[in-house]
């Protein structure tokens, strides 16, 4: 008996060495799955000013977003933003603002037609964006943040979808002519209580011309009224779990019932605070001291967003420019302190947590690179391959692991097309 249970315990011992899994396993099984996997980010903000025949995505670019940083990291997909911020509502601000929705359409165009055609291409469809990257290039897809631009032109959704728009956030922060933002939290003042008359023509342009509509800025009401408008699935295309983190731009478990029902897509998003408002509120504050003793050392002064956004485009430039140097010095000081930013670890907390509540089919992945975004691991495109294997480390299978990063996108994608061509056959 007393060696029948050493050789049972023996038998125990060596079950477990078998299924314990080395570190550098899990890295081979992540760049295989990798490798395999057609990664889609659904949040990829631009500024035209790289989109020059002399500064363009051919670069490594101080940016995060650009062709070298995808090739690098396997970011296979991008979605580029066609952003624009909340303006007065009036004729000389959606004039304002159509400009500059043009000019970052016509970005995008020029990278894919003009600057580099033969390392990216634009993709409208799940298939064409399937079939360019079985070609060896890159895909781009183009989102529009904030319908702002449209103005009262209701016909602008069919021109912006014509230029290759897929999906469409009627506000972003602050409230827009078709709808209330999340930012209405702070005072609960709100414009039209939800989605106004003109916003509900909108989303019937939307579904007729099959476009997502993103309800990743609008406010709680906004998007239970565009849930029960939209005769197609909806996208939140870039937000993270608020049980988590109780910021107003993630969705809480009511609001995730909801996507679930509607069969949507909620694209958790890789943005520091949005992922853990104080952890990161803690690591920044310590980050500016360092940040501060530097300039101070060097003899610069600081400037304020408000600041900022006042000074002429060269005088911006060149100030970010010192304030990423001056960051990038601070942060390797920061090594050495207790203190530790927001990583991958936390970000796919929001996975775990989305999947728990909503089922796999219903999860997607998003930066916010170059729109604010980015955590420790994956600050740029050249580390996507972390997310891959953080998810690898906790289990998923690579059919698990293919859906998030692209198929449940892809398959509201498809539906909504779907919806749109069932529209048109029927007037």
């Amino acid at each position: 008996m007393k060696y029948l249970k050493i050789l049972v315990l023996l038998l125990v011992v060596s079950s477990c060495k078998k299924t314990e899994v080395k570190p550098e396993d899990n890295l081979a099984k992540a760049k295989e799955i990798h490798k395999r996997v057609m990664t889609l980010d659904t949040h990829v903000d631009i500024n035209v000013s790289n989109f020059t025949d002399s500064i363009n995505y051919t670069q490594k670019l101080e940016n995060q977003v650009n062709l070298p940083n995808m090739e690098a990291g396997g970011l296979d997909v991008a979605f580029f933003i066609v952003y624009t911020g909340q303006g007065e509502l009036n004729e000389e601000g959606y004039k304002k603002a159509y400009k500059n929705a043009m000019s970052k359409f016509e970005a995008i165009h020029k990278l894919t037609k003009e600057i580099a055609p033969d390392r990216i291409g634009l993709a409208v469809t799940s298939k064409e964006a399937r079939d360019i990257y079985a070609s060896g290039k890159k895909v781009a897809m183009i989102g529009v943040e904030n319908a702002y631009p449209l103005g009262t032109d209701i016909s602008r959704v069919k021109q912006f979808y014509d230029l290759g728009a897929r999906y469409m956030s009627l506000s972003h922060n602050g409230h827009s002519q078709f709808c209330d933002s999340n930012t209405g939290e702070k005072d609960s003042i709100w414009l039209h209580n939800g989605v106004s008359d003109l916003g509900k023509e909108v989303i019937k342009e939307m579904n007729k011309w099959g476009m997502m509509i993103d309800v990743s800025h609008p406010s709680k009401k906004s998007m239970k009224d565009m849930i029960e408008l939209s005769k197609a699935p909806i996208i939140a295309s870039h937000s993270s779990a608020r049980a988590l983190c109780n910021h107003s731009r993630n969705l809480d478990d009511e609001q995730l019932e909801w996507m679930k029902k509607n069969g949507g897509v909620v694209q958790t998003v890789a943005f520091s605070s949005y992922v853990n408002t104080e952890k990161d509120k803690i690591y920044k504050e310590e980050l500016n001291k360092i940040i501060k003793k530097l300039a101070e050392k060097e003899r610069l002064e600081l400037s304020s967003r408000a600041e900022i956004r006042k000074m002429n485009s060269s005088k911006k430039t060149n100030f970010i420019a010192t304030y990423k140097r001056l960051s990038k010095e601070a942060k390797k000081l920061m090594k050495s302190s207790n203190t530790s930013p927001v990583n991958v670890a936390d970000y796919v907390d929001h996975i775990d947590y989305l999947v728990e509540k909503m089922g796999i089919d219903h999860v997607g992945i998003s930066s916010d690179f170059d729109g604010g975004g980015g955590v420790e691991g994956w600050n740029d495109a050249s580390e996507t391959l972390n997310v891959t294997l953080e998810l690898v480390k906790r289990g998923y299978t690579e059919k698990q692991i293919a859906q998030l990063w692209n198929g449940n996108l892809l398959r509201v994608l498809d539906e909504v097309e779907k919806v749109a061509k069932e529209i048109q056959s029927q007037e």
